[in-house]
């Protein structure tokens, strides 16, 4: 089979069986994400709703996490991993954001990339799920599953040599929910030890079980 022929019957397949995909985070504005998605940095999305709520209680607003202090926020989130650089992360962002966006989360890679905690993975989570840009956030799950069904080649190293060859050939209009499609599978079939390919329902257009 092609790689051409692969991302066929991955866009064909996910598009009929998982038409609605979206994160796992919980949240209600954009805000309330980008404050997720900079928790859910090497933490589980789980963990991450968990935390959220008595956070977003207390801190409502990016202007009311502006004002607080390293003492006042860190309990809320010492659950999470990293907590001691999220806590500075969080209150430099949303001083950020109030200061130079006027409390508004921007949806240009670039701008989102100047806020404290925020990298290419992040900004590419909120272009995509906030304003439906495609671009493509590539985490671990989405590196590995890619490469193992064969969407991506096995010379590419890097999270942003993975992130072009698939915004490359995944339709404008599919690669946002293609992200979670990735990271969906990998987070519940194709794990990173052991792969559930008994369970696996593409089985017939991955490169992985054809070597297997």
């Amino acid at each position: 089979m092609t790689r051409k022929e692969r991302y066929i019957s991955f866009i064909n397949y996910f598009s009929q069986n998982n038409p609605n995909a979206e994160t796992e985070l919980e949240y209600t504005n954009p805000y309330q994400l980008l404050v997720a998605v900079i928790l859910s940095a090497q933490c589980t999305d789980k963990r991450v709703n968990l935390t959220t709520p008595a956070l977003f209680e207390q801190f409502p607003t990016p202007e009311v996490l502006a004002k607080t202090t390293f003492e006042e926020l860190f309990p809320y989130i010492r659950s999470i991993s990293y907590p001691n650089n999220k806590t500075k992360h969080l209150i430099g962002m949303a001083k950020m954001l109030v200061e130079e966006f006027d409390s508004i989360v921007p949806e240009d890679i670039n701008q989102l990339q100047k806020l404290p905690g925020v990298g290419r993975k992040t900004a590419n989570v909120i272009a995509s799920v906030v304003y439906n840009q495609p671009t493509m956030a590539v985490d671990t799950h989405v590196f590995r599953v890619s490469k193992r069904i064969g969407l991506v080649t096995q010379n590419a190293k890097t999270p942003l040599e993975v992130e072009k060859q698939l915004v490359k050939h995944i339709p404008k209009e599919h690669v946002p929910k293609a992200h979670h499609w990735l990271i969906l599978h990998g987070r519940y079939v194709c794990l990173a030890r052991k792969p559930n390919c008994a369970g696996c329902t593409i089985s017939n257009f991955c490169r992985y079980f054809e070597k297997t």
